[in-house]
Parts: structure tokens; C-alpha cells; sequence
């Protein structure tokens, strides 16, 4: 079943559309407990990197190995992430880009809306994901906080799974599962430039939203559609307020990235 869905022609739309009607009667202020998620509209936008190791049609092709990649990671990567636990191991290794079951988010839907609108094709429509992480929480039985690392690790090991490779072992069981939104550890400056996030579920073999709607949280997941027309228009919006990649990417990588796009949009006489 689908869940809400939303259209935004430009930011302060966005800006709307995620501010909570009412102040929240603990603070007086309008919190946010959602987490935002950026991309081309597609059948690839809720898929991790694991179900898209090997080609997305059909997605989770190659998820039977991601114990083998991760110990193979964690072999190669010694000389530069010394002997940490298994599990930020494990967010590190997503952080540097090896195929895992972790989808990254952010707290932010600005930084989400710019993911948003890189990339091609131009003439397509792009998606923010809006996930209420709480909501997904309660229904798992689990805090209704950010979970940190050690909080994933000592909640497993209370449901009966000690280490990380236990967790993976009983990716295939047919039990009831969960899934959990993590806050990483900051192991570079993109993480907290990005305020990022990420979700772990227990099953690798179902797509994010389809296992949501298993278990009855079609709802806590919000389509947001920006329109292929308001692409650009959010996109300069975005460079005006200085959300793009010199401030996300705080280091050489990001200046070039930012000024290869900037430039490459730019009329002839720059």
C-alpha cells in the first residue's frame, strides 16, 4: 500500500510541507522527528547499495554476500581504521562506499533536496523521502531516541544476537524483524556536515518501503515529488542559501565538485 505523497515547486514549498502544523506540547516549538532521504524518482531511490550490488533488476541479487564483503573490508581497511568494533566498522565502510544494507539519510531535507537535484537525466522528476523514525520505532518495540551504535548493538544482544555477524547470519529467518534509524559516529567531516543518518532493517531481501508496508508502516514514509520543471529553480534556490557540495564536502573533493557543476551551468561568458 502507498503511502502519503506530496508535491513541492520550490523550497520554501518544501520548508511547508515538513514543518509540523503545531508546536509539540513538551517544548512549545515545532520539532521534526523525521529523517530525509534525496534522489532521482525511481525504483532505485529506497534501494541500499547491497540490493543494488549486481544490477536492480531484479535488486538483492548479490545480498547473500555481504558478510564476505564486509570481512574482506575490514581486512583490507586495517592499516587505516586500526582495530575499532565490528559494528562502526560497519558504518565506516558505508561511509567509504562498500556496498552494505545501511540507507543513508539526513535530519536535514535541505541537504536532502540537494542530493536531490544533482544528477541526470534533467527531465525527470526527483524524490524526497520523508521517514518518521519514530513512528517506525514504536511499532518495533524500540526507544523512541537516535539510536547510537552502542544502543543497536545492546538492543541485538537483548533479542538474542550478540555480534555483527550473528545479525547477519539471521538475515534469512522469517521472524518478525525490525528496522532502526542510527545516528553514525562521526568519522569524517561529511557526516556532521551532512547531519546524517542512516536506517539498518533486518531483512536484506525486500526493498525498504515494501518492508514497511509489511508491517503496517506504509504511513511513516511521506513521497515528496519535485517536478522535473522545478528542478533547476530548487537547485539555485539551494546554491543562493549555500547548501551544495563546498559545504557538505568540506575538503578539495567538494570545492571541485561544486565548481564543476556551478561552472558547467554557466552561460558563455561564465
Amino acid at each position: 500500500m502507498a503511502g502519503p505523497r506530496a508535491t513541492v515547486a520550490s523550497l520554501p514549498d518544501l520548508i511547508e510541507q515538513v514543518t509540523p502544523p503545531e508546536p509539540e506540547a513538551s517544548s512549545g516549538r515545532r520539532r521534526s522527528y523525521a529523517v530525509f532521504r534525496g534522489a532521482v524518482r525511481g525504483p532505485r531511490s529506497l534501494l541500499t547499495t547491497l540490493d543494488r550490488l549486481g544490477g536492480i533488476d531484479p535488486p538483492h541479487s548479490k545480498a547473500h554476500l555481504e558478510e564476505h564483503i564486509l570481512r574482506n573490508f575490514m581486512r583490507y581497511a586495517r592499516p587505516h581504521v586500526g582495530t575499532g568494533d565490528e559494528w562502526e566498522l560497519l558504518f565506516t565502510a558505508q561511509h567509504h562506499g562498500l556496498p552494505t544494507r545501511l540507507l543513508d539519510w539526513t535530519h536535514s531535507p535541505l541537504v536532502a533536496a540537494h542530493f536531490a537535484t544533482l544528477g541526470e537525466p534533467r527531465d525527470c522528476d526527483r524524490v524526497i523521502w520523508r521517514l518518521d523514525w519514530r513512528r517506525m520505532h514504536e511499532r518495533f518495540g524500540l526507544r523512541p531516541v537516535a539510536f547510537l551504535v552502542e544502543d543497536l548493538a545492546r538492543t541485538l544482544r537483548k533479542r538474542g544476537t550478540p555480534s555483527l555477524w550473528e545479525f547477519f547470519e539471521r538475515a534469512d529467518e522469517a521472524d518478525d524483524g525490525f528496522a532502526a534509524m542510527i545516528e553514525p559516529p562521526a568519522v569524517s567531516g561529511r557526516i556532521s556536515a551532512q547531519s546524517a543518518a542512516f536506517t539498518i532493517c533486518s531483512n536484506r531481501d525486500r526493498p525498504f518501503a515494501a518492508f514497511l508496508a509489511q508491517h503496517d508502516l506504509s504511513e511513516a514514509l511521506t513521497e515528496i515529488v519535485i517536478p522535473a520543471g522545478a528542478v533547476d529553480l530548487i537547485r539555485d534556490q539551494l546554491d543562493i542559501c549555500a547548501v551544495d557540495e563546498r559545504r557538505l564536502f568540506p575538503d578539495l573533493d567538494g570545492v571541485a565538485r561544486e565548481l564543476g557543476r556551478y561552472y558547467a551551468s554557466s552561460g558563455p561568458e561564465g
